[in-house]
């Protein structure tokens, strides 16, 4: 049982070393995906799609601001007539 959980912690050392190891050996060409997109001139089709995507993302999250802002105030406006409606 010993010896067992003793191999166990050994070859989990070793997978983790390696990791480290294998991730960081330096890339000799570059990256070569990149390169054939931008010898393509299909990396401004990629710079555009995320380019929508985030404008996307800011006008949900203005759009949600703006309804949000709406809600708010006419629960303050809500709250205030009913205030007005106490002290009457």
């Amino acid at each position: 049982m010993r010896a067992s959980l003793l191999f166990s912690g050994i070859l989990a050392s070793l997978l983790l070393h390696s990791q480290t190891l294998l991730a960081q050996q330096p890339v000799a060409d570059g990256v070569e995906m990149a390169d054939r997109l931008r010898a393509d001139g299909k990396i401004w089709v990629v710079v555009a799609v995320i380019a929508a995507v985030f404008v996307g993302i800011v006008v949900y999250l203005v759009r949600l601001d703006m309804r949000l802002g709406k809600l708010e105030k006419d629960i303050h406006t809500h709250s205030t007539q009913e205030q007005d409606v106490r002290l009457r």
